[in-house]
């Protein structure tokens, strides 16, 4: 195999915009250049990567196997080019951390993987837990830093954050499902289809104001604080979900297809950020996590 460290980008930005225009447009960069990159790298590996459809591109099992494998080699190319441009990291310390149920599966890992290889002497210690609850922990100086859903964050006065990732809802489906054909998907489209509910503290208000736009009670089939029993629910057409596209994978465990489709209307998005209290000076170990946060946002 002889692929490049630019058609792992390439190939990661399509994945990550759905279409050849749209990771063009952020690349800054023309079309065809990465049409041939990824086009390249599949005959490298001997897979199809994508499925290609009038409305864009799906990626496929193979090609979600190795969008894992190339955000690891980019960032760990990352975490190499930044080892020679700061001193080494042998300071010691600790960093007490919070988050929540929702970002501890799909956000944390990839950040605290980064932090502890660029600063292996700093003792981290975390807890899971509701938002609200972490929020008291922070004001109350038991936290440095926590990851959450801040677009629902309550006492901005004494909490500072930052964004570290944007996520819409979208229309979660079984391969084959009817609603998938369409060109859009509206919002009374979805009030006869029976709902498979996530409850998880970070999303039920927004959820909740997202169903009231409905208009209708919804059928909802089944609640679950599982994200991967929605994904089996929603495979074998037990339901449609709504959830942000933050946590869709377009296989469930048990290898099922999912589809995502967009829906009219406008729809609440789940903003992912790293708090902090105000006014109070932070550690280093806390400033340099937040430092990793921000830098993994950019290469996201």
């Amino acid at each position: 195999m002889a692929f490049t460290l630019r058609q792992l980008q390439y190939f990661v930005a399509v994945a990550d915009k759905g279409s050849i225009s749209k990771a063009a447009q952020s690349l800054s960069i023309s079309q065809s250049a990465i049409t041939e990159a990824v086009k390249e790298l599949e005959r490298d590996l001997g897979v199809t990567l994508f499925e290609r459809h009038s409305r864009g591109l799906n990626i496929t099992h193979k090609g979600h196997q190795f969008l894992r494998h190339s955000t690891g080699i980019l960032a760990q190319v990352s975490d190499a080019r930044h080892a020679f441009s700061q001193d080494e990291n042998t300071e010691g310390g600790s960093l007490h951390l919070g988050v929540t149920s929702l970002v501890a599966g799909y956000v944390l890992s990839d950040i605290l993987a980064r932090f502890q290889r660029a600063f292996p002497a700093v003792e981290v210690t975390a807890i899971e837990d509701s938002g609200e609850y972490l929020e008291h922990l922070l004001i109350g100086g038991e936290l440095d830093v926590a990851i959450t859903v801040i677009s629902s964050l309550r006492d901005r006065l004494a909490l500072q954050a930052e964004i570290l990732e944007v996520s819409p809802y979208r229309l979660w489906l079984p391969l084959g499902h009817p609603l998938s054909t369409a060109e859009s998907v509206q919002l009374t489209d979805i009030t006869a289809e029976p709902l498979i509910m996530l409850n998880m503290e970070e999303i039920e208000e927004a959820t909740a104001k997202l169903l009231s736009a409905l208009g209708t009670k919804p059928r909802v089939a089944f609640r679950t604080r599982s994200v991967e029993a929605v994904r089996s629910l929603v495979a074998t057409g037990a339901g449609v979900a709504l959830l942000p596209d933050l946590v869709y994978r377009p296989w469930s465990l048990e290898g099922d297809r999912i589809e995502s489709r967009d829906v009219s209307g406008r729809l609440p998005v789940v903003q992912v950020g790293i708090v902090w209290r105000k006014g109070s000076p932070l550690p280093r170990a806390a400033r340099d996590f937040i430092g990793v946060a921000q830098a993994q946002r950019m290469l996201r």
